[in-house]
């Protein structure tokens, strides 16, 4: 394993020279990094021009001056000896890409985990219930959406997801037809979604429309929106849901030690609901960290305390419930700080960002800031998450339905074994083992369409830094965000080689 490990970072970093080698040449031919200059009628100019040779070694011919660079670049294995040369306003690169990169990784993240668990989640259920009303819906809203242009989705989410939403939150109270408009959409919703009979289908339709409906008017009549808020109630009833849920899936309901554990990790969660809530007021980003190890490790521990013949179920479920309850203590916290963000001179009563990946100059906590960095996330996060939705659920979807026709499949059914069974440990695993592949080619997509993202959301990421830095034939900057886009696409090429063979037990890595 090591010896191939070893073999594929080699092959990785010569592949990464090659290609850098060939972008560096073609950034440097593509324009004149003094035409602005040139243009120029400052009296100083013929310094300024003198200035900008020396900086970026411009007498010096574009191959000689990319093993300049690289030398620079291979330095960035030494802590604080990185050097990737200078921009053309003469800041360094390791300076901004730093800003920008950070930004950038935050948001293709975001949106990379949420396109999986979505994208996987949708594929799985609909193989699972091929050619019903649900597969065709996810199917159509699949393809809707792979074919809009990123550009045109981010507008139209700039326009209605976040001033029309800012204009509402003026006054917050949801007219009585907007309430029957999203109670209808609830019960096409659950019409779609239910199995089984007509009228029972119909049932599911009218439970959703009551249900969309009179949660929508609470919100309303309550002014939710202004101060919203979870509160010990709904956390509780939402915990509860989760530990049957995480139990249904890691372990079967039949299986009570597992329930018992997964629900007394949210019964912690909600005990020391109202203790913890000074030490949050006192929050930092470590402290988050370490409370949520914290909490994923007393669920462990629940889950193996409680005994029984498979304690890895029941650490799973515990495990996965405490963390989902940590969760939902975490955005009741960041609710209650939301008046107080609101009410910030610098927001305006205006929250959705559409513009830039930060409020300059905003004062707040530690949840003052990470509403504002949701704030700006949200909406880019959305746009590149409708992208790449629909090719993790149609991968996941066609992977999930051949498998489900093999004949190991058809022996574990005949073994008697349940249908959950079935599923989740015969079924699941195996059907990841190509959506391990498409991740990685999918993570470079989606740092390619972070740059467009970034550009009409003014972001201040690498796509910015990059775009900016073509215009102005500026070779230094554009060699930073290759080199990280190419040793992210790189890692993550060789991480997926490893998760399949690791998914997949018949494949045997070869030194």
């Amino acid at each position: 394993m090591l010896t191939y490990i070893a073999r594929r970072l080699v092959t990785a970093v010569l592949i990464l020279l090659g290609a850098s080698f060939v972008v560096y040449q073609l950034t440097a031919l593509s324009g004149d990094p003094l035409h602005d200059l040139r243009a120029s009628n400052a009296p100083n100019k013929d310094q300024l021009i003198q200035q900008r040779i020396d900086l970026l070694n411009l007498d010096v011919p574009a191959p000689v001056r990319y093993f300049q660079w690289l030398g620079g670049a291979v330095r960035c294995v030494i802590p604080t000896q990185c050097d990737l040369g200078y921009a053309i306003n003469g800041q360094p690169v390791t300076e901004a890409l730093g800003r920008a990169m950070g930004m950038t990784i935050l948001l293709v993240s975001a949106a990379a985990v949420l396109a999986i668990v979505i994208g996987v989640a949708l594929g799985i259920v609909t193989a699972l219930r091929q050619y019903s009303t649900l597969d065709y819906g996810v199917t159509f809203m699949a393809f809707l959406f792979f074919s809009l242009p990123v550009f045109w989705v981010a507008v139209l989410l700039k326009e209605f997801a976040a001033i029309g939403f800012n204009n509402f939150l003026r006054d917050p109270h949801i007219p009585l037809q907007t309430i029957l408009l999203i109670g209808l959409v609830s019960a096409v919703v659950w019409f779609v979604c239910a199995a089984g009979t007509l009228p029972r289908r119909f049932g599911a339709a009218a439970i959703g429309f009551v249900l969309a409906a009179a949660v929508m008017w609470v919100l309303s009549a309550t002014g939710w929106f202004a101060t919203p808020g979870l509160g010990l109630a709904v956390i509780a009833l939402t915990g509860t849901a989760i530990a049957f849920g995480t139990t249904l899936l890691a372990a079967g309901l039949r299986n009570r030690r597992a329930l018992y554990a997964a629900l007394a990790s949210a019964g912690a969660g909600v005990v020391l609901y109202f203790p913890i809530q000074p030490l949050l007021a006192q929050a930092t980003g470590l402290m988050i960290f370490l409370l949520a190890v914290a909490t994923v490790l007393a669920g462990l521990a629940a889950g193996y305390l409680m005994g029984g013949y498979d304690r890895r179920q029941n650490m799973s479920a515990a495990a996965i419930t405490a963390f989902l309850t940590g969760g939902l203590i975490l955005l009741d916290r960041y609710m209650q700080a939301w008046p107080a963000y609101m009410d910030n001179s610098r927001i305006n009563g205006r929250p959705i960002a559409t513009i830039g990946s930060q409020t300059p100059n905003l004062r707040g906590d530690f949840w003052i800031h990470g509403l504002d960095t949701f704030t700006h996330l949200l909406l880019p996060t959305i746009a590149l998450l409708l992208i790449s939705l629909a090719s993790y659920s149609r991968y996941a979807r066609s992977s999930m339905l051949e498998i489900m026709n093999m004949d190991y499949i058809r022996t574990a059914r005949a073994k008697g074994l349940s249908e959950r069974t079935v599923v989740m440990r015969h079924a699941f695993r195996n059907a990841l083992i190509p959506i391990a592949t498409i991740v990685a080619f999918d993570i470079g997509g989606l740092i390619g369409g972070a740059v467009i993202t970034e550009n009409v959301f003014a972001f201040a990421g690498m796509g910015q830094l990059f775009i900016k830095s073509l215009e102005r034939v500026d070779p230094n900057p554009v060699m930073g965000v290759f080199l990280v886009t190419g040793i992210v696409a790189l890692v993550f090429n060789l991480i997926a080689d490893l998760v399949y063979s690791a998914l997949d037990p018949r494949v045997r890595v070869k030194a």
